[in-house]
This record gives C-alpha cells, sequence and structure tokens, in this order.
C-alpha cells in the first residue's frame, strides 16, 4: 500500500513538474493582453506653439488623451494636474506623449493655449512638445472623442455636435499603432495607477 501512494505521489510531482515546464516555453501565457477598442482616425490640429499636430505627429508613439477646457474651474485643472504626475513618470520616453484637445475651441485660441501650457509646465524645458494641448474644429475635434477615443457618453450620439458639449473625466490610451487600448477615470488615483501599469505593459508590448 505504502510502495502504491509512493508511486502515486511521484507521478503527480513529475506531471505537475512538466506542467509547468511546459508553460514556461508558453510565451506571455501570464501576460494579460489589454483590449483593442477601437482604431483612431486620421486628425489635424493647432497646437500651443502655433503648429499642426497630426496623426504622423504620434507615429510610434504610445499616447495619453483626454478633453479639457482653459477657463474650467472643476474636473478639468483635477485632471490635468493627475495627468501631469504620469506625463512626468513617462516624459523620458521618446516615443510617449500627451494630447489634450480643446473642448470650448471657440474660446480656446492658441496664445491662451499657451499660456496654460506655461502654467501646467512652467519648469519642463527639456521635452516641451511632448504634451500637446490642441484646438481646431469643434466637428472634427467632437468626432475624435466620439469615434476614435470613445471619450463622449453614448447617449449624446444623437445630439448634433454644434450643440453639445464634451466635458469628461475620462482619458484614453493609445498604442503605438493608433488603437485605443484603455479608459480611465482621470480623478480616481486607483485608475491613474492602472493607467501606468497599462502603459508599461504597451511599452513591452511587441509590434502585433
Amino acid at each position: 500500500m505504502k510502495k502504491k501512494i509512493l508511486t502515486y505521489s511521484i507521478f503527480a510531482v513529475l506531471l505537475l513538474t512538466g506542467f509547468y515546464v511546459s508553460l514556461s516555453f508558453t510565451k506571455g501565457f501570464f501576460d494579460v493582453k489589454l483590449p483593442v477598442m477601437s482604431y483612431v482616425q486620421d486628425f489635424s490640429f493647432t497646437d500651443q506653439n502655433g503648429q499642426t499636430v497630426t496623426g504622423k505627429t504620434v507615429d510610434g508613439d504610445i499616447y495619453v488623451t483626454n478633453y479639457f477646457f482653459t477657463t474650467c474651474k472643476g474636473i478639468c485643472p483635477k485632471m490635468n494636474f493627475n495627468l501631469k504626475g504620469v506625463y512626468d513618470k513617462f516624459k523620458e520616453h521618446k516615443d510617449f506623449a500627451v494630447l489634450s484637445h480643446s473642448s470650448m475651441p471657440e474660446t480656446d485660441s492658441v496664445p491662451l493655449l499657451k499660456a496654460y501650457e506655461e502654467k501646467m509646465l512652467p519648469n519642463d524645458h527639456s521635452n516641451p512638445a511632448k504634451w500637446y494641448f490642441v484646438t481646431g474644429d469643434k466637428d472634427s475635434l467632437y468626432k475624435m472623442a466620439r469615434q476614435s477615443y470613445l471619450l463622449d457618453n453614448p447617449n449624446n450620439s444623437s445630439v448634433n455636435i454644434d450643440e453639445a458639449f464634451i466635458h469628461t473625466q475620462f482619458i484614453a490610451l493609445v498604442d503605438k499603432q493608433k488603437r485605443v487600448r484603455g479608459i480611465y477615470d482621470g480623478l480616481k488615483p486607483t485608475e491613474l495607477a492602472r493607467l501606468e501599469t497599462d502603459i508599461q505593459k504597451l511599452f513591452a508590448e511587441k509590434k502585433s
């Protein structure tokens, strides 16, 4: 009886050992891939320096994107303050950027965006172009929020863009292939921590 139990125990150990060895050769078995939620359409906007920002500007970049307006006294300054923490952590990566769109392009002129940048990044002269504050045509800005970044409430899809107003704390994460890989609440520390973790995952992810 003891001999049979010993035989079964050795067999079980060998079986488990073989199982875990096989897993070690299965590349990425323990990696959790971020979902592909959307594909970013082509765009063209104007940044705080009066320069044109297009999809080519962020070619090969992992970037975080959101919507705000310069005169906002509510969620925008809190969200962008939190986003600055993310920016500071990854700004040394040459292939990382932040793209913040104006929700009020009718008032957010280039000089106002520049003043906003200087307020947000007063001592950042090493890589000032990696956070783009952009304005442009409202129709184009809002279509990007709805159709590319998924940052507008789906219930607003029937609202005419001229009458719509995007005021959201949500942030989208875009990979190097211009695919949206996550949406995050920019006011919650746990969500921001998840965003930072997911950015690191994208840096480690091979092009597919």
